[in-house]
């Protein structure tokens, strides 16, 4: 269906998101509530330094996490995941997970949440 009107929205540069955890991570949101005003989903790139860790959480939201480099540890209540450069993890909503980059390298990957990122939304410990 073809809509005379409409056109593909540019999204110029990403907004910088605060971070949880330390040393501190950089959040570029490209799609969200910050960024562009989008509450059905969030799109974030994600660079967490060799070291980083964040509170466990149990969102009420999909997440799906695809790493570029590094290696992204994935904690859940059960066990843990290692996921690395050219993996993907998606951990359900309800589901209590914590995210690391314990690694020299650090991590660099892309989240998707599903509705998008809010922080009373995700329920961090502590």
């Amino acid at each position: 269906m073809r809509h005379a009107d409409t056109m593909p929205e540019l999204i110029e540069k990403p907004s910088r998101v605060t971070a949880a955890g330390e040393p501190p991570k950089l959040i570029d949101e490209y799609v969200g509530r910050v960024n562009s005003e989008e509450s059905r989903l969030s799109v974030a790139h994600m660079r967490s330094p060799g070291g980083w860790a964040e509170p466990g959480q149990r969102p009420e939201f999909d997440e799906y996490t695809v790493v570029l480099n590094g290696m992204l540890l994935v904690e859940y209540e059960s066990g843990s995941l290692n996921v690395t450069a050219g993996q993907a993890v998606h951990t359900k909503p309800g589901e209590w997970v914590r995210y690391s980059s314990p690694g020299a390298e650090g991590a660099e990957y892309i989240a998707v949440c599903l509705p998008a990122f809010a922080p009373d939304l995700v329920h961090r410990e502590g």
